[in-house]
C-alpha cells in the first residue's frame, strides 16, 4: 500500500469512532478493486457484501491475493444485475453505502436513479470530487465532474448545496464556494457566468446556504491569490476556495484528471443526495483512492449528509 498523504490519513482518522458501514461492492471482478476492499475492510471503514459474478469475483480476489473467504457474497449473472442488487440492498436497509467495482458508471447509475426501485431523495444527485493537491494549501471539492452533463440553474443549486453539506461532513465549517466560468465578468455570450451570478444572489436570498459563494470566476483568480489581486477582485473566496464549482461535465472531468494526471493530485469521491452514499471511483482508480472513497462515505453518513428532507425534486 502507498503512503497515503497527511491529508488522506487524517480523514481517515476520524472514522476511528464511527462504526463500519455494511456496504454493497458492486461487480468487484478485477484485483484492485478487491485491494480497495480488503483496505477498507482492514481500516474498519466498511463491512463488504461483494455483488457480481461469483466465478469472476473469485478469480480477481486470486489474482490479487485476496482472501474473501468471510466476506457476504451475492452472486449474479452481470454488471447491470449486480447494480440493481446493490440498489435494493441499500433500499432495503441491508446495507448503509454501494461501493463501485469495476463496472461502467451509467450501469450503477442507472440502477440508482430509477424512479421505481432506485435511490432517490429531493434532492438532485450529483458528485463530489475530494482532491488532495500537491500545489494547494488545503484540501478542494470539485463538482461536478461525473453525473450532471449540462447542469440548469436549478441542478446547480443542488450541486452546490450538495457539496457544501459535504464539506461541513469533513470539518470545513464554512466553506468557501468558486463557481467557476471561463472570464469573471457577467456576460450574456456565456450562459455559466448568468449562472453563477444567480447561484451567488441565491445565497444572499437564503436558498443556498451554509457557505460564502462568489462568481462567475476564471480558474487563475479562482484558484491563486496573486491572480485575484493583479486582476483587482475583491473577494472572500477567490485565491482560497474550498470548493470550485465547474459549468458542466465537461471541464470538471478534465479539471480534475488535469490536476491527477499532471498536477499530482490524490483524489477521492462519492455521489450525494441519495438515499445512502455512492463511493464512485474510476476503473483506473488505485486501491487507495477507493479506500479514502469509503472514509469520506463514513464521515458523510455520519454527519447526516444523507437522508435529509429536502425540498425539491431531482
Amino acid at each position: 500500500m502507498a503512503r497515503l498523504s497527511k491529508v488522506f490519513s487524517r480523514l481517515i482518522a476520524r472514522c476511528d469512532r464511527l462504526p463500519p458501514l455494511p456496504t454493497a461492492v458492486v461487480h468487484p471482478v478485477d484485483p484492485e478493486s478487491l485491494r480497495g476492499v480488503l483496505m477498507a475492510w482492514r481500516s474498519k471503514l466498511i463491512l463488504p457484501v461483494l455483488v457480481g459474478p461469483e466465478a469472476r469475483i473469485r478469480r480477481a480476489a486470486a489474482e490479487a491475493g485476496v482472501a474473501i473467504k468471510g466476506f457476504r457474497l451475492i452472486a449474479t449473472e452481470h454488471s447491470h444485475a449486480a447494480a440493481a442488487a446493490a440498489v435494493a440492498l441499500a433500499r432495503k436497509g441491508s446495507v448503509e453505502c454501494i461501493m463501485k467495482g469495476s463496472l461502467h458508471t451509467d450501469e450503477l447509475m442507472a440502477a440508482a436513479v430509477d424512479a421505481g426501485g432506485g435511490l432517490r431523495t429531493a434532492r438532485r444527485m450529483s458528485h463530489v470530487f475530494l482532491l488532495d493537491v500537491p500545489a494547494y494549501p488545503r484540501p478542494l471539492l470539485i463538482t461536478d465532474a461525473a453525473i450532471n452533463i449540462d447542469p440548469d440553474l436549478e441542478a446547480k443549486q443542488d450541486i452546490v448545496q450538495n457539496a457544501i453539506d459535504f464539506a461541513h461532513a469533513l470539518g470545513i465549517g464554512h466553506p468557501r464556494v468558486a463557481i467557476l466560468s471561463a472570464v469573471e465578468t457577467v456576460t450574456p455570450k456565456i450562459p455559466s457566468t448568468i449562472d453563477a451570478a444567480a447561484l451567488c444572489k441565491m445565497a444572499d436570498r437564503g436558498q443556498i446556504t451554509g457557505g460564502t459563494l462568489d462568481g462567475p470566476l476564471a480558474l487563475d483568480n479562482a484558484i491563486s491569490e496573486a491572480a485575484r489581486r493583479i486582476k483587482h477582485i475583491a473577494s472572500a473566496v477567490a485565491g482560497r476556495p474550498d470548493i470550485l464549482v465547474a459549468p458542466d461535465i465537461e471541464a470538471g472531468n478534465m479539471l480534475v484528471k488535469l490536476l491527477q494526471y499532471l498536477g499530482g493530485a490524490k483524489a477521492a469521491g462519492i455521489v450525494l443526495g441519495t438515499r445512502v452514499p455512492i463511493a464512485l471511483t474510476s476503473r483506473a482508480d488505485s486501491a487507495e483512492s477507493r479506500l479514502v472513497s469509503c472514509a469520506i462515505a463514513v464521515l458523510a453518513r455520519a454527519h447526516g449528509t444523507f437522508g435529509r428532507r429536502v425540498s425539491r425534486k431531482s
